[in-house]
């Protein structure tokens, strides 16, 4: 899995620790996309379930553009089935693979109407059944409009942290899942996804994180990392 940018082993740092630092220094930072809908839309599941959709490669302000755009025309299932194809494709649009989102979004409002009574269901499974959803998906619309603590959510953002870290040595989103249901106290697992992808966006990023300016820099494995951003940019300074 690679070492620590200082060439240093560390020992991994507590989940616990790690959470309540993060939780303190987000407090300053955007949330991500799929938590603003919810918040402004009162945790409405359909749009919950739709942004998320959406969201999967593609960056959290053409998200945003592009859910706000789309449920100003239809806000619900049936409302959606009113649209055709191209018309959602020309809302949605440019977010990533918008044309298969498009129709994904359709049948899966198709099948909430036929199976469920037009409401959002609360389990893996059902979820998992509807078109367009994986794991990720099915995971952030159970936490963030189910309100489940029974759940973590892992995208490229937790999956890269969560290693980085050296919380998990994983090599897939799916497997580190699993991995951290096994390390992370259950008090956290909701919170895993809002924290880390939020921090992912503004300090931990892919490319060139901005170590020095992170909040748990002196806890972190920094597995991986090799070229570390050496400005001081970011707004979130350690706290």
């Amino acid at each position: 899995m690679g070492r620590a940018a200082s060439g240093k082993q560390r020992a991994v740092p507590p989940v616990g620790t790690v959470m309540r630092r993060l939780g303190r220094a987000i407090e300053r930072l955007d949330d991500p996309a799929v938590e603003k809908i919810a918040e402004e839309q009162k945790g409405d599941p359909f749009q919950v379930l739709v942004a998320t959709m959406l969201s999967a490669q593609t960056q959290d302000p053409v998200t945003l553009a592009a859910s706000t755009r789309l449920f100003a025309r239809a806000p619900t299932p049936a409302a959606m089935l009113r649209l055709d194809v191209k018309e959602i494709e020309r809302l949605i649009y440019p977010v990533s693979f918008y044309r298969n989102k498009a129709r994904h979004v359709l049948d899966a409002c198709r099948q909430l109407l036929d199976r469920f009574g037009g409401r959002v269901p609360a389990t893996m499974d059902e979820l998992l059944a509807l078109p367009g959803v994986g794991r990720k998906t099915a995971n952030l619309v159970l936490i963030v409009a189910h309100g489940s603590g029974a759940n973590i959510c892992v995208d490229t953002h937790v999956h890269r942290i969560a290693n980085r870290l050296g919380w998990v040595r994983t090599r897939t989103p799916e497997q580190t899942e699993q991995a951290l249901y096994a390390v992370a106290p259950r008090r956290w697992w909701a919170s895993i996804n809002l924290y880390l992808v939020t921090w992912g966006q503004n300090v931990c990023r892919p490319i060139r994180p901005r170590c020095r300016e992170c909040v748990v820099e002196g806890l972190c494995g920094k597995v991986g990392v090799t070229n570390p951003s050496s400005t001081m940019s970011s707004p979130a300074a350690a706290v």
